[in-house]
């Protein structure tokens, strides 16, 4: 007997929806089915949303101010300096390195074990970094590699002397 491809989930809301799971691998459609089970269906989830056609794109916006807001608070409370670039570069910046540095944190201090004044000169590197393509361009690399990648950073800035010269 095959697995069932089309299911029957009771969602969270208490909405029944028939599902075609198919798509998924046969191993994966029962999981798949329970976690579905936990969520709201998506009528129900767009409506909390707002308008039901515009609701994704005004939740994606209201929840990229909410994380602006957030990250711009945090950089005023650790005192980061302001980034240069474009106006959306800047905003997106300022975003990606709230991200990095408290990604960091946790894994280096909090998980890690890296005593506060090391963290504090690591905080004192990234505040001299203040072109925000730098820290969009990290967005993406793992949160223990920050000391090299600051390292490399500063490296960059000094300026080297030719050989050939």
């Amino acid at each position: 007997m095959a697995v069932k491809k089309v299911w029957m989930i009771t969602h969270g809301c208490g909405h029944e929806v028939e599902r075609d799971l198919g798509t998924r691998p046969a191993d994966r459609r029962a999981g798949f089915a329970e976690w579905l089970a936990g969520q709201e269906c998506t009528g129900c989830w767009r409506a909390s949303q707002g308008n039901a056609e515009t609701g994704k794109a005004e939740w994606l916006q209201a929840k990229r101010a909410a994380e602006q807001a957030d990250s711009e608070a945090w950089s005023q409370q650790y005192r980061m300096p302001p980034l240069e670039g474009t106006e959306r570069g800047i905003a997106w910046g300022v975003r990606c390195r709230h991200q990095v540095l408290t990604a960091a944190y946790t894994e280096l201090v909090l998980d890690g074990g890296m005593p506060d004044p090391r963290w504090e000169q690591m905080e004192d590197q990234a505040r001299t970094i203040t072109r925000a393509g730098w820290w969009i361009d990290q967005r993406v690399s793992e949160p223990g590699d920050l000391p090299e990648l600051l390292d490399a950073a500063l490296d960059a800035d000094r300026p080297t002397e030719n050989p050939f010269v």
